[in-house]
């Protein structure tokens, strides 16, 4: 009798992931026993709002500066500051910037003001993100995006690239026509975006109080 592999792959696939979330619980458990048996876990001091981190980097500057935000949270009755810096050099180019002591209020009201959902909008496309990827690793030509992405058609690049060059996320650069590269001042911002989701799917950097106060 000739075997099915196929079929015996897939009930070998079907077994692991069935043993996978048997065992998930558990590891995450055992994750969470272990963090706190580690000597260096962050120790906190409660403020009259703010639960301040301590020793919550092996950097000590890095958990000055958390512990520094922490207090100036408290002082300033903000629903929190962000303080934040970065190097990206591709192609050629390169971008740095630092922000510090950036209120969140601020920033929870891009949502309010409809600004968040319109930038995400315009790039929150899986063509337009292909797009961005290829032009921040070195500037590209609408012919090498039409290859590097897999498009049909150099028209189906001007359609993605057109809400991109209206939102001035992409330029063409003003030293070769029909050539098209990230408006420098937006890099930033394109990278902490994906920093920002790296954190939602991994929250291995992340410490906190998550219990709120009763009075709360």
């Amino acid at each position: 009798m000739e075997r099915n592999y196929d079929k015996e792959i897939d009930d070998l696939r079907e077994q692991m992931e069935n043993f996978q979330n048997m065992v998930s619980p558990q590891l995450d458990e055992l994750r969470t026993m272990v963090m706190e048996l580690l000597p260096n876990k962050p120790s906190t001091e409660k403020l009259e709002r703010v639960h301040v981190m301590h020793g919550m980097h092996p950097d000590r500057r890095l958990s000055e500066q958390m512990e520094d935000l922490c207090y100036k949270t408290e002082e300033k009755g903000v629903s929190g500051l962000v303080t934040y810096l970065g190097v990206y050099n591709s192609g050629g180019r390169q971008s740095n910037w630092i922000r510090n002591s950036v209120p969140t209020d601020g920033l929870l009201s891009l949502i309010e003001s409809g600004v968040a959902s319109k930038v995400l909008a315009c790039i929150g496309n899986s063509n337009r993100l292909a797009m961005l990827l290829e032009i921040l690793r070195g500037s590209k030509t609408v012919a090498s995006l039409v290859e590097k992405c897999g498009f049909g058609s150099t028209g189906q690049v001007y359609h993605h690239l057109k809400p991109l060059l209206a939102a001035d996320i992409v330029v063409e650069d003003e030293q070769q026509k029909g050539v098209y590269v990230i408006q420098p001042h937006k890099v930033q911002g394109i990278i902490m975006l994906l920093a920002g989701i790296s954190d939602m799917v991994d929250e291995t950097y992340t410490q906190g109080t998550w219990e709120a106060d009763e009075e709360c």
